[in-house]
């Protein structure tokens, strides 16, 4: 499972980040997912390998534009490089509103179906190999963080327990072994009480705008990775506060007390530079975090890849 961030700027793009979007791929195949799209996010696709027919849904954490402006652009775009595969869209009502109406006022029609779901249900959405969850959060707008879990982990089937069962060794076992639950002798076998798991299921919490991160704490438990945002330092707590937005000091503490082994800090204010120099600049941000968080921090940075191996660990990947 991997992260591909796309855009890691707060409210407007700087000269060098974009605004908020994140890609997380699959560990096998070319299938992905992209989590926010602000304005220019198709630009940034550009630059990677990323295919817009391999583009298995999009999920859109709130209504503000610095989050959603590029979704009907990545549409277009998809349409016209020849998509014919419906897409899932997960996101606030709102969202469909706004899109079918730039839809009708552009003459936008799309060669794909869109499969709308409204993330105001608080929905779980099962996807061939990852489901994901849904938790609301708090900000000035309605805001959603998406939990991405893995479905389907590397097992064994657990012979001896199939032996102590009498259960002759055929397609039953070839069945159980595939995940799926079978009949014997008038007694239903669930797969999973008959399969040995290799790893622990990864699992990646990515969360919209959000000032108060404990509604997270249902969310991350048997999480190995948080991708939150730190839009400022503690010394803006009061402009975070007024703006529903977290600075870098609550959401480590946050993360430390839940013991979570990696958090990926994003949506940088402008303000923040990339020049350690400069004040105020990124690195306000990471001592500041680092202080109050233990565990493995990361600050992302646009085009940064991460992976998560099935041992569940967190690395960034070398740039190319």
């Amino acid at each position: 499972m991997n992260l591909l961030f796309l855009g890691t700027s707060a409210g407007v793009p700087t000269k060098t980040r974009n605004v908020s979007g994140v890609a997380v791929r699959e560990s096998k195949g070319k299938g992905w997912y992209l989590i926010d799209c602000g304005e220019g996010t198709q630009h940034q696709v550009l630059h990677t390998k990323l295919s817009f027919h391999s583009l298995k849904a999009i999920l859109i954490t709130h209504v503000h534009g610095d989050h959603c402006y590029g979704l009907p652009g990545i549409l277009a775009s998809a349409g016209m490089g020849g998509r014919k595969a419906p897409l899932t869209i997960v996101a606030p009502a709102g969202i469909k509103a706004w899109l079918e109406a730039t839809c009708e006022a552009t003459q936008l029609c799309l060669p794909f179906a869109l499969e709308f779901i409204d993330s105001d249900e608080l929905p779980s959405v099962e996807f061939e190999s990852i489901a994901v969850t849904t938790f609301r959060l708090s900000h000035r707008a309605p805001s959603y963080a998406y939990v991405f879990t893995e479905t389907k982990v590397d097992a064994a089937l657990d012979v001896d327990k199939l032996a102590q069962k009498g259960i002759p060794r055929g397609p039953l076992w070839g069945q159980l072994k595939k995940g799926f639950d079978v009949e014997f002798e008038g007694e239903l076998l669930k797969s999973h009480d008959y399969l040995i798991f290799k790893h622990k299921p990864r699992k990646v919490v990515i969360a919209g705008d959000n000032d108060q991160p404990d509604l997270l704490f249902d969310a991350c438990t048997g999480a190995q990775v948080l991708v939150h945002e730190a839009t400022y330092t503690e010394e803006m707590a009061q402009k975070a506060g007024d703006v529903g937005h977290s600075y870098a000091k609550l959401i480590a503490a946050f993360a430390d007390s839940v013991q979570l082994p990696n958090l990926v800090l994003t949506h940088f204010s402008p303000r923040y530079q990339l020049n350690p120099h400069t004040s105020p600049s990124i690195e306000d941000i990471r001592d500041e975090a680092q202080r109050a968080y233990s565990g493995s921090l990361y600050l992302a940075r646009d085009f940064g890849e991460y992976t998560l191996d099935k041992a569940g660990h967190f690395s960034e990947l070398a740039g190319e």
